[in-house]
């Protein structure tokens, strides 16, 4: 039993496909089981999907940009007739019975290919805007999951609302632990402070801006993206005074292992707003605010952060009204009122879909079983 997945290289496209795919694994213990990951080369998701015992294929992918940039003509002309070329050849000789597309760059090669090929296709869209790859895959999916109850787009009767898969390993954190790994003193509120999988350059900048301040009130493990940690530790270090140390953690990445950890120690996590980093705030139950990133792709973290916030469960602060001043006066106003975090925690966990990677994988697992 061949399954391929597809995706773009960041954290929200491979987390859930690894989430998905362990659950498969779960439920059809079975050996004749393979796993095929294809898409543009990327060190970040061929290192994770690697651990998962994927048999990884790169192919040459092009982008089309929603505005004018000479590169699209290189991309029309040459990188993308290359990449359905190479696509179209990987899945003639692999024969996958089902391919599993996350969107993203490179994807809609595959998936094209699949259409003629006639392999079915399942997508999952992680935003309330869908990207353009899963928008023109769409109308030849098979199966279309959605992770916002009001995703835009879509045709309804093949559509089903699963929440975004999460790594369940995720939820297995432990505070002491938390302790131990990260030297926390726990002597004042803990803060979360991510970016995403490669870090939020602007969010770096606005921690280093108010760092002396945050440190008077609360401990701070901030995930600054592992290209970013030297400079990050560098200029945290003019900052510092006293005994700041104690109270602050700058670490490039959290694994797996660590992450879910640091989620169970914090009191508040400050977060773009990915479906990723949305849904794993949700299910460990912990109060957040949200800083979308502006410049995404048809303003999709926007509108995630703001249909999560609806919930109550969290606070937007878009990226135009990020001022010190503005953001330590709605962070203490939250401390201050500890009833507002706990009710933010309930209607976390009652947004969170945990168990979303194990419907898509019984969905899967059914079709796979009746063709």
């Amino acid at each position: 039993m061949k399954i391929l997945f597809t995706g773009g290289g960041t954290g929200g496209h491979v987390f859930p496909i690894v989430a998905i795919a362990r659950e498969i694994r779960r439920i059809y213990p079975k050996k004749n089981l393979e796993f095929y990951y294809i898409g543009p080369k990327d060190d970040f998701g061929s290192i994770f999907l690697s651990q998962e015992d994927f048999i990884i294929k790169t192919i040459i992918s092009g982008k089309i940009r929603r505005y004018f940039d000479w590169q699209n003509i290189i991309d029309i002309l040459f990188k993308i007739p290359v990449g359905i070329i190479q696509s179209f050849f990987f899945l003639l000789k692999l024969r996958p019975h089902l391919v599993f597309s996350k969107g993203g760059s490179g994807s809609f090669l595959i998936t094209l290919s699949a259409k003629i090929l006639r392999i079915p296709v399942f997508i999952h869209e992680s935003d309330i805007v869908p990207g353009l790859s899963n928008q023109k895959t769409s109308k030849w999916a098979r199966k279309i999951f959605t992770s916002f109850e009001k995703t835009e787009y879509f045709d309804p009767r093949k559509t089903t609302l699963t929440g975004n898969p999460i790594r369940k390993d995720i939820l297995d954190g432990d505070k002491e632990k938390a302790v131990e790994i990260f030297n926390l003193t726990l002597s004042r509120p803990v803060l979360l402070i991510m970016g995403g999988s490669q870090g939020a350059e602007a969010i770096n900048d606005f921690v280093l801006l108010i760092l002396k301040n945050l440190l008077d009130y609360y401990e701070v493990i901030h995930i600054t993206g592992a290209a970013n940690i030297k400079q990050i530790k560098a200029e945290a270090e003019v900052v510092k005074e006293g005994d700041d140390d104690k109270y602050y953690h700058p670490f490039g990445f959290l694994d797996e292992e660590r992450l879910k950890h640091a989620y169970q120690a914090a009191d508040l996590i400050v977060s773009r707003s990915g479906s990723g980093s949305i849904f794993e705030i949700a299910a460990v139950g912990k109060p957040s605010i949200l800083i979308p990133l502006p410049s995404s792709a048809g303003d999709h973290q926007v509108k995630n952060a703001y249909a999560y916030a609806n919930t109550k469960a969290a606070m937007v602060i878009e990226q135009e009204n990020l001022t010190p001043h503005f953001f330590m006066e709605n962070l203490q106003l939250l401390f201050l009122h500890p009833e507002r975090l706990k009710e933010m925690s309930r209607a976390a966990l009652d947004f969170a879909k945990p168990l979303a990677a194990r419907a898509i994988a019984r969905e899967i697992l059914e079709f796979l079983m009746l063709e």
